[in-house]
């Protein structure tokens, strides 16, 4: 019988239990005993930096809320060019030293690449303090769905103000790609609302699944 370990723990903003957990070589997140995030289901967070930087122009600005295990930031960089500036919001600290610590043979280099630049912070102060300073593309992976499992304050991201700050932060032509483990039709009218194209893609948990579980909100700024 194959252990499972848990390897470091914390808590949310909110006080909610964050454990990093290994069982027969594979890492689990769980926030309150609800797996969150795992090694062995990552096509849907590399299928989102897909849709979101399938195309990119010369010195591209990215910015990926939610570091996770690092593969929405693997993929990202997979496929933007060397000069490429990736700006990665973290809210805990703490999960960024996991990576370091724990996760360096899954993606947890990648923090240390000369593109990446790590915040300790919540992705909505960087979308709000962008200004000028506009992105590509967004990719927002920082909680369960638009009804917030991590943090109730993420809620300030899926509602009408939250959507209008993202749209502004994104250059003319730019995309916002929002990661949810369920669909929302709700969401995706609101969406509608201020973007000029939005579709609703469903993803795959891992290659060979027979079903799409999660969903990929696409919206494009005109």
């Amino acid at each position: 019988m194959k252990i499972t370990t848990t390897l470091a723990s914390c808590r949310t903003p909110d006080g909610a239990p964050l454990v990093l957990q290994e069982h027969d070589g594979h890492y689990f997140l769980k926030v309150g005993g609800l797996q969150l995030m795992s090694t062995t289901a990552s096509s849907s967070e590399q299928h989102m930096a897909e849709l979101a930087c399938g195309s990119m122009p010369a010195r591209p600005r990215i910015l990926i809320g939610g570091l996770g295990f690092g593969f929405t930031l693997r993929r990202v960089l997979e496929l933007c060019p060397p000069d490429a500036i990736v700006d990665v919001a973290e809210l805990l600290q703490e999960v960024v030293d996991w990576n370091r610590e724990f996760l360096t043979s899954v993606n947890g280099l990648l923090v240390d690449d000369p593109r990446v630049r790590i915040h300790t912070r919540d992705v909505a102060e960087l979308i709000d303090r962008a200004g000028q300073n506009r992105y590509h593309a967004i990719l927002l992976d920082v909680d369960n769905s638009p009804d917030p499992l991590v943090q109730k304050g993420n809620a300030r991201l899926y509602n009408r103000g939250g959507i209008e700050r993202t749209k502004a932060a994104l250059h003319p032509g730019g995309r916002v790609v929002f990661w949810s483990a369920n669909p929302d039709q709700d969401f995706a009218r609101s969406l509608e609302r201020c973007f000029k194209k939005v579709e609703c893609i469903g993803a795959k948990a891992y290659p060979k699944a027979k079903r799409f579980t999660h969903t990929l909100f696409v919206a494009d700024r005109d």
